[in-house]
């Protein structure tokens, strides 16, 4: 059985919410709460918080969790796992996670869903969906659509509202499906896929997975009951500490 590496990518300077992943209202810095919930799915080996500040890193250490530090130019999270995953041999981990360091409430189960159907499709890459939940609008740009073909895996990736409902009739119940921003990769093909170029089709939709699909390689798409609640804003953190004071 292959052995499976979580990669959490954690910066200090995310314009909407500079110091992210050490805010500590609940008493736990965020990224403790991400290392913590991924450490529950049942699949994954290890857990890496990969940064490259070193307040991420002694915060990481002072609960006990795994980080390395990378190179501080990487232009994405992709980058920076693929530092650290090149550093694990072939024997340390076949399959690598890309778990974002800002959702606290991510489902160890999905993950555990997304490592099994890599291990049945043998698929380049993984990645997770959902349907839209009624108080989510699909025209958003900001919610990245994908469309699946009837095997399970991905057609296209995109901003815009696809597929274009041209007869309503036709339609059914809101066909659109939310992808869910976590990635797995079979090692090897994460570090050939870290080393191209971005491709016209990434450079105009601003979506890096693009450039998977349009080298003509495979992203397996598993479907999930509902998307985590990421943290992008102050606001965000606050109603999230508000849910785990009430839970």
């Amino acid at each position: 059985m292959p052995h499976v590496t979580a990669i959490i990518p954690a910066r200090f300077g995310a314009s909407r919410f500079p110091g992210k992943p050490l805010a500590r209202d609940t008493g736990k810095y965020l990224i403790q709460h991400v290392c913590e919930r991924v450490s529950e799915a049942t699949t994954i080996d290890r857990v890496i918080v990969a940064t490259d500040d070193v307040r991420i890193g002694e915060a990481v250490r002072s609960f006990g969790g795994e980080v390395q530090m990378t190179r501080a130019d990487h232009v994405s999270g992709t980058d920076r796992i693929a530092e650290v995953a090149d550093r694990l041999g072939g024997a340390d981990s076949d399959l690598v996670l890309n778990v974002q360091g800002d959702e606290p409430e991510i489902e160890p189960a999905y993950l555990d869903q997304l490592v099994a159907r890599m291990r049945a499709d043998r698929a380049d890459a993984g990645t997770l969906a959902t349907p839209f939940g009624p108080d989510q609008d699909p025209a958003d740009p900001n919610a990245v659509k994908v469309v699946v073909s009837e095997r399970g895996f991905a057609l296209y990736f995109s901003r815009s509202l696809v597929p274009h409902i041209r007869d309503q009739a036709e339609s059914g119940d809101r066909p659109w499906l939310l992808h869910v921003g976590v990635y797995a990769y079979q090692r090897g093909f994460l570090l050939e896929y870290a080393a191209w170029a971005p491709t016209p089709l990434e450079r105009l939709e601003k979506l890096e997975q693009l450039r998977i699909l349009e080298r003509g390689r495979a992203i397996a798409v598993e479907r999930v009951a509902s998307a985590p609640k990421g943290i992008d804003t102050p606001e965000d953190y606050a109603r999230f500490v508000a849910r785990l004071r009430l839970g």
